[in-house]
């Protein structure tokens, strides 16, 4: 991922990994496999998969081609797992817009990044849940 943590919070750092990652899911999907690495985990819809190359295949696979992601809300906090990675926890709200659909999709979707020495992050956990009712 392009965005570093030095000297940034976890706010600012959280919202330029999420503005990244639905730039590149909305214009550019085949890029994301960039975000991942091999421990990478990727629930969604309930579904779990695992691994940079399952998960890239599985959001080529989606049944769509074209979309907007409306963004409402980004929360993020520090998590510090064994050793104190570093690692950030983002929590997004908003809502899908497909090519040709009337009425947008509501969802929510969960990441942990977890610094890389570089400066940078992956996504070490993912979770993606459509809102329905």
């Amino acid at each position: 991922m392009a965005e570093t943590n030095k000297g940034r919070s976890e706010e600012e750092v959280a919202r330029a990994f999420v503005n990244h990652y639905y730039h590149l899911f909305d214009n550019d999907r085949s890029s994301l496999f960039t975000l991942y690495s091999s421990t990478s985990l990727l629930t969604f819809e309930g579904q779990k998969i695992y691994g940079v190359e399952d998960i890239f295949n599985k959001l080529k696979q989606l049944p769509f081609d074209q979309c907007r992601h409306l963004i409402s809300t980004v929360d993020s906090q520090p998590s510090s797992m064994a050793g104190g990675c570093g690692g950030i926890l983002v929590f997004v709200s908003g809502s899908i817009q497909l090519h040709g659909e009337d009425h947008p999709l509501r969802f929510s979707q969960t990441f942990h990044l977890v610094p890389l020495p570089q400066g940078s992050f992956f996504v070490q956990n993912e979770m993606f849940r459509l809102n329905y009712g």
